[in-house]
């Protein structure tokens, strides 16, 4: 992208305010972050835009890659301890519509031992919701990515399948943030 992602601007706000915004709405009970240590611009704007919300997780070394993120979250000691499950939600993902986050919630009420995944097209996407037994196994995991993670416990996955065009599309380039903010607001001009 050549900037921050999570600090593009979304409609009134930030791709990381929507994300904190949306997953609220959805009724998450905690949401945390996981952050660059030296990040100091993404903290101010979790601050400007969520005073409220203090939950950022720091990720030492966040050049080894998403899953190096998702363990330090695996080991993170201050998630809730009534907590059952935990989603995974990428962070250039803002564009999700409401019904595919309350679907694949609902669908993992209703399936509580597995891991629990959108799909489009017949392929699992993001976000990923697992049960907290099987959230704390990555700490330790000896897979070096999500999807060796995933796979090694295929025997727990279940997916629902979602029409939602925002499944397909990752906010990698300036041309897929152009995409993004069309699937949410037509009038992209409007949206910046």
């Amino acid at each position: 992208m050549g900037r921050p992602k999570l600090l593009l601007p979304w409609g009134d706000s930030t791709i990381v305010a929507r994300l904190i915004d949306t997953w609220r709405q959805a009724g998450a009970e905690q949401i945390a972050v996981v952050c660059a240590p030296d990040n100091h611009s993404l903290f101010d704007e979790i601050d400007r835009a969520a005073p409220y919300f203090d939950d950022k997780i720091i990720n030492p070394e966040p050049c080894r890659g998403m899953f190096s993120s998702i363990q330090c979250a695996a080991r993170w000691p201050r998630w809730k301890h009534d907590l059952t499950h935990l989603a995974f939600c990428l962070g250039d993902q803002p564009h999700l519509r409401n019904e595919t986050l309350e679907a694949l919630l609902n669908f993992s009420a209703e399936n509580p031992e597995n891991l629990v995944q959108p799909s489009s097209r017949n392929r699992p996407r993001h976000p990923v919701v697992m049960p907290k037994s099987v959230f704390k196994k990555l700490d330790g995991a000896r897979e070096t990515d999500l999807r060796a993670f995933l796979k090694s416990h295929q025997y727990l996955a279940r997916s629902i399948s979602c029409n939602d065009p925002g499944l397909d599309l990752d906010i990698d380039t300036p041309a897929d943030y152009e995409q993004a903010l069309k699937l949410v607001y037509p009038d992209a001009q409007h949206a910046r």
